[in-house]
């Protein structure tokens, strides 16, 4: 097997066109085309039916596909082990943050980690995607999420609150002309699906209008600030923010938990386990302030 070409490979079959392997490895379309078929020549066969949809994999890619995710989990297991090995506390650490963490709360814990500790890069993307660790996709990935279920080690470390807010003016202009339950008001929801009304339906803002969409929490956060409506919050997004009230009558809940979370065998590298330790150690001492407990009011 032509290990060269089998990522390409691999990321055609699993996304579906050569644009958007293209995205996911970094390199150019015309790369990714002439790696596939070069490794369709060096076999014999086709690898993928191309239709104006895309890329379909072929009675041979769908033979070759579990051999080539096999050998995937190999020779990442093989890089794994060898990195494990790696005993000195420099290098870089990639890291993977979800949105709602990774603006407003983990900047300051990233910047104490790099005083602390000089001789360690770190990478930080910011997604929602759930990167595969096992793929190593990145060292560490730092999530919110009520469980997690893949094979790897992981450290829960603080329960997030979550509330309903509005900014001072919309508190001060809007909410005292409204109905009892919520009529002439606006929600600015998370999506436009039934979810929205039946986490409304437990408020007492039940009748308010699902009137706008943000379909990510930063943004959701900048419309609520703007007087556009109100809506759920993680409480670390608004601690410290004078601009940010909770709606009256509601309460701050227990939501979903942070988790830490590495390859097993990268936890024997001094780098990643320096900074697992260390974020472990500062998130949760400020496990007040992500359940909301702390709102950082003066």
């Amino acid at each position: 097997m032509d290990w060269s070409a089998m990522p390409y490979f691999l990321a055609v079959a699993r996304e579906g066109s050569l644009r958007a392997a293209a995205l996911t490895l970094g390199a150019t379309h015309a790369t990714v085309d002439r790696q596939v078929k070069a490794l369709e020549s060096s076999y014999g066969v086709r690898l993928f039916d191309r239709t104006r949809g895309g890329m379909s994999l072929t009675l041979a890619g769908e033979s070759l596909l579990p051999l080539a995710e096999s050998a995937e989990d190999a020779m990442n297991g093989a890089k794994a082990r060898v990195l494990g090995l790696d005993q000195e506390a420099q290098g870089t650490v990639k890291v993977s943050v979800p949105p709602v963490l990774g603006f407003d709360f983990l900047p300051e814990i990233f910047g104490a980690f790099s005083e602390a500790y000089p001789d360690i890069k770190l990478d930080i993307t910011v997604t929602n995607k759930f990167e595969d660790l096992n793929r190593l996709e990145a060292d560490v990935s730092i999530r919110v999420a009520y469980d997690v279920t893949e094979d790897v080690v992981g450290r829960k470390l603080a329960q997030t609150g979550i509330g309903i807010y509005c900014s001072q003016r919309y508190l001060e202009s809007k909410v005292p002309h409204a109905g009892p339950q919520g009529e002439g008001l606006d929600w600015v929801a998370w999506t436009d699906t039934d979810d929205v009304q039946r986490w409304a339906s437990k408020t007492p803002y039940a009748k308010a209008n699902a009137r706008h969409v943000a379909r990510e929490v930063v943004m959701q956060k900048e419309m609520i600030r703007a007087g556009m409506g109100f809506g759920y919050l993680p409480a670390t997004c608004v601690y410290g923010e004078p601009d940010f009230v909770q709606m009256p009558k509601t309460t701050i809940d227990a939501n979903r938990w942070i988790w830490l979370l590495m390859h097993g065998e990268l936890r024997k590298t001094a780098r990643v386990r320096r900074f697992v330790d260390f974020m472990g150690q500062e998130i949760r001492a400020r496990r007040k302030i992500i359940s909301g407990e702390d709102t950082g009011a003066t």
